[in-house]
């Protein structure tokens, strides 16, 4: 059963003592550089709205809508930066042939914080994401890059998006080893269509001290219940830019099995009296191993619904019925791990207690 919260049921993040707020504000719709985001007034109403109910965790990156996010994200900031978590991520290309403009290498980093800094109007950020891996930088700079900035006061805390679990739990075990500063959020596309972290990321985020912030908790807008059948067809993802149909299509969002998922979650939402974003989101809030999920709007109107997923309440049965839909496989060796011959080999036919992992 979901307890009701309401944003200022703060939560610590990860192995910190960092409050945040139980749903955090995305912000890659902030600027309709990509042709389908909030032009700046609506954009406002949003951000305030958010803050102005005890929300204080925000979240962009370096390259969303050509960097007007984080511009509009440290005007709209502007007066109240204290009171603020700003999160942001480095490692997205923002020059057109200038293969050092992107990466997770030093100079990337180093000058994708200068340039964040600059857009936000502040001298620190709170939390900086490694945002995709890139597989060719060798760990040990990204991780000295990381603790140089975080010496420097340009940046308060570490966190990693988008990026092997193997990776991560090895990164963390060298920080930890070497006294560099630790990672303290691991951000993971999670939700009802996208379950997969349950097999490695979320386990491993809860062993080594990251608190778990899903993306895209809707699945592109899916699990809304914004699309049906009829929308089905062939998607081409080379670019952020065009509908938001496209994306999903193009994401892999959007297919039979997720409609499939889509209609159990508007009955259980017909049963709770609540949207199916609010029930979808809800749902996400229900692993201990997550510590804020992030919900982006376009419009005021959307931002509100989704705030209302904190009010919702998800019982034993429904939530079954919701995660036999979406379920998936573990894979070796979880699968194997579980069966109860295995089990069995193991103790000896004893009783030992359980561990979340």
């Amino acid at each position: 059963m979901t307890a009701r919260l309401d944003l200022t049921s703060y939560r610590l993040l990860g192995r910190s003592g960092l409050r945040i707020s139980p749903l955090a504000l995305g912000t890659m719709t902030f600027g309709a550089d990509w042709g389908w985001g909030a032009e700046e007034a609506e954009a406002q109403r949003i951000f305030d709205a958010y803050v102005d109910r005890g929300g204080n965790f925000i979240d962009t990156a370096n390259a969303y809508t050509n960097g007007s996010s984080e511009r509009l994200v440290g005007k709209f900031a502007a007066g109240k930066r204290d009171r603020l978590v700003l999160s942001t991520k480095y490692t997205m290309a923002t020059q057109a042939g200038d293969p050092n403009s992107g990466g997770n290498h030093r100079k990337s980093m180093v000058r994708s914080v200068e340039q964040s800094l600059k857009r936000f109007g502040t001298d620190y950020i709170d939390l900086l994401y490694l945002h995709q891996w890139d597989a060719r930088t060798p760990v040990e700079e990204i991780l000295r890059a990381m603790d140089d900035v975080v010496r420097q006061g340009k940046v308060l805390y570490l966190g990693m998006s988008d990026t092997p679990a193997w990776q991560i739990s090895r990164m963390q075990a060298i920080a930890d080893l070497r006294g560099w500063s630790p990672f303290i959020a691991l951000q993971s596309e999670y939700n009802l269509v996208e379950r997969t972290p349950e097999r490695d990321l979320i386990p491993m985020a809860q062993e080594m001290g990251l608190g778990v912030i899903p993306w895209s908790p809707l699945a592109n807008g899916v699990l809304s219940g914004k699309y049906s059948r009829a929308d089905l067809r062939a998607g081409d993802l080379t670019s952020v830019e065009g509908s938001r149909k496209d994306v999903a299509i193009g994401y892999g969002s959007l297919s039979e099995r997720s409609l499939d998922i889509a209609d159990v979650v508007k009955v259980v939402a017909a049963e709770t009296g609540h949207s199916a974003a609010q029930v979808a989101l809800a749902w996400t809030l229900l692993n201990s191993g997550v510590a804020t999920t992030l919900v982006g709007a376009r419009t005021l109107k959307q931002l509100d619904d989704n705030l209302g997923a904190l009010e919702v309440s998800i019982d034993d049965e429904q939530r079954a019925r919701l995660e036999k839909v979406s379920a998936v496989t573990l894979g070796f060796p979880h699968e194997l791990l579980r069966m109860p011959t295995i089990i069995q080999s193991i103790t000896g036919g004893t009783a030992l207690p359980a561990r979340s992992w």
